[in-house]
């Protein structure tokens, strides 16, 4: 009966404290420079939007999606060739599987890897990004 008790006390203990996810956070094109000599910030606002997906987290396919809405969005502001290289870029180093601050899913805890977002999960980032003004996408 112990047992049973303890087994319970743990299940509803675990489901209480559900994971949440850290507020949104942006270190702007991570490694890879956020513009041109010129334009310093010329693709800075592709990387924030990026940044959002990949704090967010979620499925493979969803990370696919992300890295290449990166790749056009460099592209659309003139530069092709800068947008392949930061896909490579993404691809190769976004991993979930890496403890890295830019990993994709690094709003939650690592490790997150590829997973669906629940029902609750989706409600946290709503929740934050609506009472956050500084999440710009």
């Amino acid at each position: 009966m112990r047992i049973l008790f303890y087994l319970l006390f743990s299940l509803v203990s675990v489901s209480v404290n559900a994971e949440t996810i850290a507020p949104f956070t942006t270190d702007g094109c991570s490694v890879f420079p956020d513009g041109t000599f010129e334009q310093k910030e010329l693709w800075l606002s592709c990387c924030t939007a990026h940044d959002y997906a990949y704090w967010q987290g979620g499925t493979y396919q969803g990370r696919l999606i992300a890295d290449e809405q990166l790749q056009q969005c460099v592209a659309k502001v003139g530069e092709p060739q800068i947008a392949k290289l930061m896909l490579m870029g993404v691809r190769a180093g976004g991993s979930p599987y890496f403890p890295t601050s830019f990993r994709w899913g690094y709003g939650w805890s690592y490790p997150r890897f590829y997973k669906p977002l629940t029902t609750e999960e989706k409600r946290q980032i709503i929740f934050l990004e609506t009472n956050t003004s500084e999440i710009s996408h």
